[in-house]
């Protein structure tokens, strides 16, 4: 675990994230300038809360949004409630006991232990208790 990395604007865990080794996660560089991000320029979550002036989108109403990356997958949604509910700082310490108990979050491409689920509460629920 990267916990330096924290977790991105819309709930990923970028401090689990394994896909690009040369993110630095999406909060890094003042989150305005991330040139070395392929998905910057059409995240609308990130172009959401850069207007709306949050830190993330756990400051606003991730459960009941649809925007983006929360069209179809529940993982980020599930992610952005539990920080907006219990803070990030819980989330990144579920996340790394979880991960130390073998939860994997990217298991086969950016899938993973995480995405099993498609109800929000009964992946909060994973997150806190790891089963």
């Amino acid at each position: 675990m990267k916990r330096e990395l924290g977790i991105a604007r819309c709930g990923l865990a970028c401090c689990l994230c394994s896909e690009n080794v040369e993110c630095k996660g999406c909060k890094r560089d003042g989150f305005m300038e991330l040139s070395w991000c392929k998905d910057a320029e059409w995240c609308e979550n990130r172009k959401c809360v850069i207007a709306k002036g949050l830190r993330g989108c756990y400051e606003c109403e991730p459960a009941v949004c649809r925007k983006g990356l929360y069209a179809e997958k529940i993982k980020a949604r599930a992610f952005a409630e539990f920080a907006g509910r219990y803070g990030v700082e819980e989330l990144l310490d579920c996340l790394e006991r979880n991960e130390k108990a073998g939860i994997v979050y990217h298991r086969e491409g950016i899938m993973g232990d995480y995405d099993e689920f498609d109800d929000l509460e009964k992946l909060i629920g994973f997150i806190r208790n790891g089963k």
